[in-house]
């Protein structure tokens, strides 16, 4: 329908002004004058009809784009497990430590056939992707050439094969041929990455050298500091000394591979000292040397004013030597303050302002490193959040891309002190940042994903009302957040605190799916806030369920060791729900685990007893008191016998009881 319309709309255009120029033709004959207007309008119809239609240039659209229009119409589903797990339903994580086992054995599987196709290229020939997609086929994992060259130096190079490449360097220095100055600082860069090591590929066994093992072991011994967490330390008179002492000439580039390497590696002073001959041998640094030496100063300056003098002193020498800082020159002064101490907040916030008098836009990692200056300990952020909240205020609406690798921790440590100071709204703030366009890719892997979870969630359990708190709950657990016993123990307070016991029993459901429960204090704080008090006959019902089901799981599980006070508690709740028969179960496992009951929980079952009429379940509570030595013994007897109708046997006994236990005067 719309082709023909379109067709009857330009023949009337054309007739129209067909009919318009001959009307125009017809009054000049019979000597009628047109209005202005009129020969306006005329002029403009001619004009138009002359005019070349201009045909707009094709827009290109990517191979995704189709796929992408389509992902931005769904949003995230918070029933479904996430993405990297949907391939294989039956390894879908129910648990914290389930999604870090099968996410750990995803990629050990995918490391393993990555090295069997990369080692194996013979056997996968064949590409049947349309288009061709290059990661499913296999890399270039072996060398080619096997000739003394250049060539087949920068093929070893290009495979991050170190000592390979060290060795065919050698090669050609004994050949006396001349490597070019550009792949000697590729291979200075390599050496000096992996600390003169060869890097574990993809699916090998990663193998420790003795040296190594004899380092760790010294490590354990002292106290753990920031640099032994390194993989690698640089070692003396390696290759990538060895090879910078024989160029006969060196530039800046060969500097900045060494400094960068040791710095990276651990060797604080050495990197200094290679600076200054650099300074001595009148060259120039570039912004990569001085960014490494401004993230070491704190480690070769102990006092706090020591090392500000010291990154004063590079980045004055950076002006002098008219070299332009970028973003992670002033990250890394930033980095550098929060180990300065007092001084740090004062120059900070000078550091914050030249960045923007550059025109250098902070990232995540410079505001993290800001308020890590200024909100230290929970006392700080107790105090004010108006640092946190002129930062949220100039970042709302924002996407962000990663340029420094601590930009993943901006989001945990702000919902911190948001969690410090008690600022649900300021968390609510940073919650949606987080939803802004692919935002929540920059709160960091899993484990820093979970942190900031975390941290909200005891937010909201604190602040918030129950209602809503259940309602971010169901979107946040487990497609998000496994929560840990504490977040499971922050949710029950937020339950007791808006009285919403009765849905204990469905928390319980889920403690057992996330397999916290196998923890005694959760279970023991759970069963406690269900035997605080009494409740409805139908909440009590559900709650003796709940009861004998941690009963069973207790059961299944010899290891767990039954608490005095836990069964107590499902001993009341029993009772209370008139299941007299499982709770007298309950009374005798007091005596098989070594536990005693309280003279209250006794009390109460003597009342059931009461209620039911059984004098003789009484009798024998009297005497299972008496085989524990209980003092309150002589009171249930004394009682026993004033309440109940006895047999003269039963009566001889309680009274045995009584006389035994009761003090003397």
């Amino acid at each position: 329908m719309a082709a023909p319309g379109r067709h009857i709309g330009h023949s009337v255009q054309r007739n129209g002004r067909f009919l318009l120029y001959n009307l125009e033709q017809l009054l000049g004959h019979r000597g009628f004058g047109w209005t202005s207007a009129l020969r306006q309008q005329a002029a403009e119809a001619n004009k138009e009809s002359t005019e070349s239609v201009v045909i707009p240039r094709k827009k290109t659209w990517s191979r995704e784009a189709v796929l992408e229009a389509l992902a931005s119409t769904v949003s995230r589903d918070p029933t479904a497990y996430p993405y990297q797990f949907q391939d294989d339903p039956y390894l879908s994580p129910r648990t914290s430590t389930e999604f870090k086992l099968f996410s750990l054995s995803q990629e050990s599987g995918r490391s393993a056939a990555k090295y069997i196709v990369n080692n194996n290229p013979k056997l996968f020939t064949k590409d049947f992707a349309e288009p061709h997609i290059p990661c499913l086929m296999p890399e270039t994992v072996s060398l080619r050439l096997e000739e003394v060259s250049e060539e087949a130096l920068k093929e070893r190079i290009t495979l991050r094969k170190v000592t390979a490449a060290v060795d065919m360097y050698d090669q050609l220095l004994q050949a006396g041929t001349t490597v070019s100055m550009e792949t000697t600082h590729s291979l200075l860069d390599l050496i000096c990455l992996y600390s003169d090591r060869d890097p574990v590929q993809d699916g090998e066994p990663q193998t420790d050298d003795a040296e190594f093992g004899e380092e760790l072991k010294k490590r354990k011994a002292r106290v753990r500091r920031a640099s032994d967490f390194l993989k690698f330390t640089w070692k003396e008179n390696n290759n990538a000394e060895r090879i910078f002492n024989l160029l006969p000439e060196r530039d800046t580039r060969c500097y900045s591979a060494l400094i960068r390497g040791m710095v990276k590696h651990g060797a604080y002073a050495k990197a200094f000292s290679m600076y200054t001959d650099m300074l001595n041998n009148r060259l120039t640094a570039d912004v990569h040397i001085f960014n490494a030496l401004i993230s070491a100063a704190p480690d070769v300056r102990d006092k706090f004013n020591e090392r500000w003098d010291l990154v004063a002193e590079l980045l004055n020498q950076m002006n002098q030597q008219k070299v332009r800082p970028d973003l992670l020159t002033f990250n890394s002064v930033l980095k550098a303050l929060r180990r300065c101490g007092f001084l740090a907040k004062t120059q900070a916030l000078h550091t914050l302002n030249e960045m923007k008098a550059l025109g250098i836009a902070p990232s995540l990692a410079s505001y993290d490193h800001i308020l890590a200056v200024f909100y230290k300990s929970a006392s700080s952020a107790q105090n004010n959040t108006d640092l946190l909240q002129e930062v949220i205020a100039e970042l709302e609406g924002r996407i962000f891309t990663c340029q420094d690798p601590d930009d993943v921790l901006f989001f945990s440590s702000a919902m911190r002190i948001c969690l410090d100071s008690k600022d649900l709204e300021l968390g609510y703030k940073i919650q949606s940042l987080v939803d802004v366009g692919e935002n929540w890719r920059l709160l960091g892997d899993s484990f820093q994903q979970s942190i900031y979870y975390g941290r909200f969630f005891n937010l909201l359990c604190m602040m918030e009302h129950i209602d809503v708190v259940l309602k971010w709950y169901k979107q946040i657990i487990p497609s998000l957040y496994y929560p840990n016993p504490q977040g499971m123990r922050d949710l029950l307070q937020a339950l007791d605190t808006d009285s919403r016991l009765d849905l204990l029993p469905s928390i319980w459901k889920d403690i057992k799916t996330l397999g916290h429960d196998n923890k005694p204090d959760l279970v023991e704080e759970l069963l406690s806030l269900m035997a605080r008090e009494k409740h409805s006959s139908e909440v009590q019902e559900s709650f003796a369920a709940c009861a004998l089901d941690v009963k069973s799981v207790f059961d299944l599980r010899p290891s767990i060791e039954w608490s005095a006070a836990s069964l107590s508690h499902i001993t009341t709740l029993l009772l209370r729900a008139n299941k007299t028969r499982q709770a007298w179960e309950m009374l005798q496992l007091f005596k098989s685990r070594n536990r005693v009951p309280s003279e209250g929980l006794l009390n109460n079952f003597l009342s059931v007893c009461h209620s039911d009429g059984d004098s003789q379940k009484a009798v024998q509570l009297v005497q299972l008191s008496a085989a524990f030595c209980l003092p309150t013994t002589w009171r249930l007897a004394k009682r026993a016998l004033a309440e109940f109708e006895l047999t003269e046997e039963q009566r001889a006994i309680l009274s045995e009881l009584e006389t035994a236990g009761e003090p003397s005067d």
